[in-house]
């Protein structure tokens, strides 16, 4: 008679699934941290920016922000929001819906009467005469910080984003139709050569200007 020499059930000395088998991590309060992160951003933000912003695996930023994108549209019969969850140049960013955009210009304009600062001309001009440009290289020619000078101005609807540089994600704006209504001029290139006010015509802007 044969013996049989095992000594229990046959072990499964697998670890489990492999790295890309395995699913993202969750974690706590994941969407309300990146909802916090967006908020905040000027720019569109990559999935590892995001990742490394709220200390989380990529995979589980990525499965996030796919669910607050169905929230914010209303997939499932939810609540369709008045803003969006977007991806532009390879970036994520809260935007305003297209529908309300005239609304929002409305009520900023509504609700903001003051005028220009100093600071908001001077980027307003550097904006006019070296557009589309991107907020890099305003700030450059400034030699400050314009985040929130930028944002002024696309609230008050004097510039608004012309393209997403699709290698670095930066925007770049330009100035609209209602900077020409409130100069009282058809055409940007009715603008006031600069080169007479500077010592060096060529100093920071281009020679037809």
């Amino acid at each position: 008679m044969e013996t049989d020499v095992s000594t229990g059930p046959t072990t499964d000395v697998s670890t489990g699934p492999t790295t890309e088998e395995a699913p993202a991590r969750v974690i706590p309060d994941l969407e309300r941290a990146l909802e916090a992160v967006f908020m905040v951003a000027d720019e569109p933000q990559s999935l590892v920016s995001l990742a490394t912003a709220v200390n989380a695996p990529v995979p589980a930023v990525r499965q996030t922000i796919e669910r607050l994108v169905a929230d914010y549209d209303g997939v499932g019969g939810g609540i369709r929001r008045g803003f969006e969850l977007r991806e532009v140049g390879g970036g994520w960013r809260i935007y305003v819906r297209p529908e309300h955009d005239d609304l929002v210009r409305d009520f900023v304009l509504t609700q903001n009467p003051t005028r220009l600062s100093q600071a908001a001309l001077e980027t307003l001009a550097v904006i006019a005469y070296k557009q589309p440009i991107s907020r890099g290289a305003i700030a450059s020619i400034r030699a400050v910080n314009v985040d929130s000078v930028v944002r002024t101005l696309l609230g008050r609807g004097l510039i608004t984003e012309a393209f997403t540089d699709n290698e670095t994600g930066a925007i770049h704006y330009e100035t609209t139709d209602l900077l020409l209504t409130q100069l009282g001029i058809n055409s940007i290139e009715e603008l006031p050569h600069i080169s007479p006010l500077l010592e060096d015509g060529a100093e920071g802007f281009d020679e037809r200007r």
